[in-house]
């Protein structure tokens, strides 16, 4: 894909941006440039297919609840990826057009990638992308948040016909908040990370 344009308008709207053409090339890029950092991870697909985890813990100390160490909590982990230096995620939908969409049902990831860290990198494969705001919160909204509902169990229509939003009040339902990131926040460094390679849902 041509990030030509996307690169562009994330720009003018005060994000970095970096480009590479597979994910072994994005996932070399961020190992090299997070060390010696306290790193938080959003519950991602697409990071744990990039293999993140295993490579930044290496040399950074970081925390991500789908990796929980004895005597520690899902909740516990949360809160401590909510408090480091460096915050990576993914997103469910970004617009050609620069706006940035994210689901959460915890609302931890969403809470993170808004404010308190030294620098924020959001990871976008290229499924990810679409043409402007509306066709990505559509994307987030019908494409995501089914896959992942079905991915953790969930008994919502979604996840069980997978095919679209129902906009339920389900006790199962993950769509319980949404961000749109016009612009980068102000106070801290955001960095999208867009990969040509499909990654998560």
């Amino acid at each position: 894909m041509d990030f030509t344009q996307i690169t562009e308008n994330l720009t003018r709207r005060g994000f970095q941006v970096s480009c590479f053409s597979t994910a072994a090339e994005a996932a070399a890029y961020l190992d090299a440039a997070i060390d010696g950092k306290t790193v938080g991870l959003g519950g991602s697909v697409t990071l744990d297919q990039m293999g993140l985890y295993e490579k930044l813990e290496k040399h950074n100390d970081v925390r991500w609840h789908w990796r929980i160490p004895e005597g520690k909590t899902v909740a516990d982990l949360r809160a401590e990826a909510n408090d480091t230096q460096i915050y990576l995620s993914s997103v469910n939908g970004i617009a050609e057009t620069g706006e940035i969409i994210n689901i959460d049902a915890t609302c931890n990831r969403v809470a993170a990638i808004l404010y308190g860290h030294e620098k924020v990198y959001l990871v976008a494969g290229v499924n990810k992308i679409a043409p402007d705001y509306e066709s990505a919160l559509h994307r987030a909204r019908n494409i995501a948040a089914p896959l992942n509902a079905q991915r953790l169990g969930k008994k919502t229509p979604c996840a069980v016909k997978a095919d679209r939003c129902y906009d339920c009040n389900s006790s199962d339902r993950i769509c319980r908040s949404l961000s749109v990131l016009w612009d980068a926040p102000l106070g801290g460094k955001f960095e999208v990370v867009l990969v040509d390679e499909v990654l998560g849902y």
